[in-house]
């Protein structure tokens, strides 16, 4: 109308221009060298929805392994004490993760045979991040180590360039002294298996888990990290935010999952991983109660669409959880949510 100013439109403020030039140079970013490139590395951020391919996790390992309890509880968010009561997986069942960055998890039946002709082996390997073999360590595992050295065997031939992670579940039933001996028992068996078919050094990674602790998040953080081509730009990023703001420890999470996207280079402590996943959960269930969608504001709506436009990403929008905790005196837990 004649007479009435026009409403001054906000310009972005430096933090948001600071994380839209990064975003923008981020798909130029330093990737590790390797002479084989993963089929799913579009160039673009890890969670972006365009793409031409999404790394798959397959979950392998003998039935009733808990398989199914770890896709549960880690990307369900189900209660470990409700896992009890899951039915045997008789069929392959493919779960879609959209987060910080998309992936399929795939849970074979333990009574499959995968490289029988019927199956497609090309159509189940041909896109893998990384398969994930389970071991009940409270069962016998000799039937479950054969067949597990059977299949490292067949990936060699045909995809040398897969990640192969243990997971000896189920430890928390166990004693100290007894859990130690049988974690060095199955890797010494899988690597002597290994070595006397002529592979010394085949990429086979072992973890000790458990889905009544933190131990089974810690292990996936470390399988999804091998997935990420900028892991090593997100080290570097967090190193300089440690530096500069005298932070002891600094986490990246998937708040989602409670997987830790990337972390500094400093050693892992699991007490404060600990801590700040259990403030994860905090931010998630007050958030669910507090809080609200700030996309429809005045005068910001058409800003963050261009933002993302110009970043080249989409379905994140801005997220406003903080939590700060005082603790001893002198030492912060400072956890910010970025966006959702």
């Amino acid at each position: 109308m004649e007479g009435e100013r026009p409403e001054p439109r906000r310009s972005p403020s430096a933090a948001q221009l600071m994380l839209t030039r990064y975003l923008s140079d981020l798909q130029d970013a330093d990737t590790p060298a390797n002479p084989i490139q993963p089929k799913w590395h579009t160039g673009r951020l890890p969670n972006s929805k365009v793409g031409d391919g999404k790394p798959r996790l397959l979950l392998m390992g003998q039935r009733r392994s808990g398989k199914s309890s770890i896709s549960s509880v880690v990307f369900h968010k189900m209660p470990p004490s409700e896992t009890l009561y899951l039915e045997t997986t008789t069929q392959i069942t493919k779960d879609q993760m959209h987060s910080f960055m998309d992936f399929q998890v795939w849970d074979f039946p333990g009574h499959l045979d995968y490289f029988d002709p019927a199956f497609d082996v090309d159509n189940i390997f041909g896109e893998i991040g990384a398969l994930v073999w389970v071991i009940d360590a409270q069962d016998e595992y000799l039937d479950a180590i054969n067949r597990l050295n059977t299949t490292i065997l067949n990936l060699q031939q045909h995809y040398p360039s897969i990640n192969v992670e243990v997971f000896v579940h189920k430890v928390d039933g166990l004693s100290e002294e007894y859990k130690s001996d049988t974690f060095r028992d199955i890797i010494q068996r899988v690597q002597d298996e290994l070595s006397d078919n002529g592979y010394e050094n085949a990429p086979v990674n072992f973890y000790q888990t458990s889905i009544y602790d933190h131990s089974i998040f810690e292990a996936f953080s470390k399988v999804i990290q091998k997935l990420i081509p900028q892991l090593p730009t997100l080290e570097s990023l967090l190193n300089s935010l440690c530096s500069t703001c005298r932070i002891e420890k600094a986490y990246l999470f998937d708040v989602l999952s409670k997987i830790y996207i990337a972390t500094d280079t400093s050693p892992t402590d699991i007490g404060s991983y600990e801590i700040c996943s259990d403030y994860i959960d905090v931010i998630v269930d007050i958030s669910e109660i507090y809080g609200w969608d700030r996309s429809n504001l005045s005068g910001r709506g058409a800003e963050d669409s261009s933002a993302r436009e110009f970043s080249g990403e989409s379905g994140n929008d801005d997220a406003e959880s903080l939590i700060r905790m005082e603790k001893k005196g002198s030492s912060y837990l400072y956890l910010r949510e970025i966006n959702k």
